[in-house]
């Protein structure tokens, strides 16, 4: 079984939103909508000991994902290969699927009345290109392919991080795939 996602370095990132530029002018998503954003997590601790990262917060690609679940006409699917999308044509803008995510990475396209959220980029997949977030990163934080596939560009990644270093989102059933590298040298990762 295959199982698409994304890996990002925390230790990399430099909360630059280049990956926030990038997914909205690849993907024509309108003004007050994200497919992808950054957070600020920090800055704690008391000085001179204080700790910051950033932490994209795009779709976790779960592997059981309620949002899925929960939608009544099947507009929210799982493709062949993991990626959760949103088919447009089906999605009757009944909210269901963004009140079911607990990471809230989907939006809502008051133009097209209609749910959003990441693709992972699979019409620049399909032709052999990477994500627009992966492609434009200048840190090169961002991996995107097969976590269960150990000899896949990501499974590499987090296996030279070492499993200490390795985070994922709060699992509430739903079994999220993407993964964050953050080394404790750097900042300690919070839940």
């Amino acid at each position: 079984m295959s199982q698409r996602t994304m890996v990002v370095d925390l230790d990399r990132c430099i909360g630059c939103k280049s990956c926030e530029v990038a997914c909205k002018q690849e993907n024509g998503v309108v003004l007050g909508c994200t497919w992808n954003k950054v957070l600020t997590v920090g800055p704690t601790g008391t000085y001179p000991n204080i700790q910051m990262y950033y932490l994209p917060a795009m779709c976790q690609e779960c592997k059981d994902p309620q949002c899925v679940k929960v939608c009544p006409t099947g507009a929210s699917y799982k493709s062949a290969d993991g990626t959760v999308l949103v088919d447009k044509e089906k999605c009757i803008g009944c909210r269901y699927c963004m009140m079911a995510c607990p990471y809230g990475v989907r939006t809502f396209n008051e133009e097209t009345k209609v749910v959003e959220k990441c693709t992972l980029c699979t019409q620049l997949q399909a032709v052999g290109e990477q994500p627009a977030c992966v492609k434009n990163c200048p840190a090169g934080c961002r991996f995107v392919g097969d976590i269960d596939d150990p000899n896949s560009e990501v499974a590499k990644v987090i296996q030279k991080a070492g499993s200490d270093s390795v985070h994922v989102l709060p699992d509430v059933g739903n079994r999220p795939s993407a993964r964050y590298i953050l080394h404790s040298k750097i900042a300690t990762w919070k839940e």
